[in-house]
């Protein structure tokens, strides 16, 4: 039997300063993965048609398209893990860039054992848990309102099959809303169970997140039916919910 051989992940550094490209590409590179650059949108769209990317630094400030229009356009279009390179620290660009579907931001300077950190969570919370036949298996899957939450393949069905598209962040923050259906879940805990204190999330992150999912799972985003807002406290899963094993 021959070996398989597997290759490192793929990184794409989206950036237009010659600079930091090269100093991300030799870090991560170092650190044992393949590295892929790119200046501007076209470049970044001419990479990804040749190459299997597992995830995207993208700067926010780009010449052109900037980083929020292309992190837009490759949500409609891919699931791509996206982590956003903000060259200004405001709250305001980090909350926007979660909210058109960036999975995490770093902002500048930044360290580079930070932006590894962050590279690593996303990835990992995209890999699905480890299942072993010899031990029967629990595979679990949600059902509610016609959606089906496949937890080990990460993937959410309609009614017809078809997948909707969620980013590691809206996937991570519907399992945990799912599993907790009917408790309300403040904020707080919300971070510590999707996002990690380590990353230094903040509460105006999880809305944006609950907004984007409301936007895709709900019939009527205005008027959320199955994920609700308790004021002042956090957020609760009201769809009824069944568990299939199997």
């Amino acid at each position: 039997m021959g070996s398989v051989r597997i290759l490192p992940e793929h990184i794409l550094v989206v950036d237009d300063d010659s600079r930091i490209r090269q100093m991300l590409s030799r870090y991560f590179e170092e650190e044992g993965y393949r590295v892929s650059l790119a200046g501007d949108g076209q470049e970044m769209r001419e990479c990804l048609d040749k190459h299997s990317i597992d995830i995207i630094l993208l700067d926010l400030m780009l010449p052109g398209e900037d980083g929020l229009a292309l992190a837009r356009d490759l949500r409609a279009r891919s699931d791509v893990p996206i982590i956003m390179l903000t060259g200004r620290n405001d709250v305001v660009d980090r909350v926007v860039g979660l909210e058109v579907g960036a999975d995490d931001y770093v902002a500048k300077p930044f360290h580079l054992r930070e932006v590894l950190a962050r590279v690593r969570v996303v990835l990992r919370r995209r890999q699905p848990r480890p299942t072993y036949d010899a031990v029967d298996p629990t595979l679990e899957i949600y059902c509610f309102e016609g959606l089906r939450l496949d937890v080990p393949r990460r993937q959410l069905l309609s009614v017809d099959g078809s997948e909707i598209l969620l980013t590691t962040g809206e996937f991570d923050m519907l399992c945990v809303l799912v599993k907790h259906a009917g408790r309300v879940l403040q904020r707080e805990l919300l971070m510590d169970l999707t996002r990690g204190r380590d990353l230094d999330a903040f509460d105006r992150t999880i809305d944006a997140q609950i907004a984007r999912l409301r936007r895709k799972i709900e019939h009527d985003p205005s008027r959320p039916a199955l994920i609700k807002s308790v004021r002042g406290v956090g957020y609760v899963f009201s769809a009824r919910t069944t568990r299939q094993d199997s």
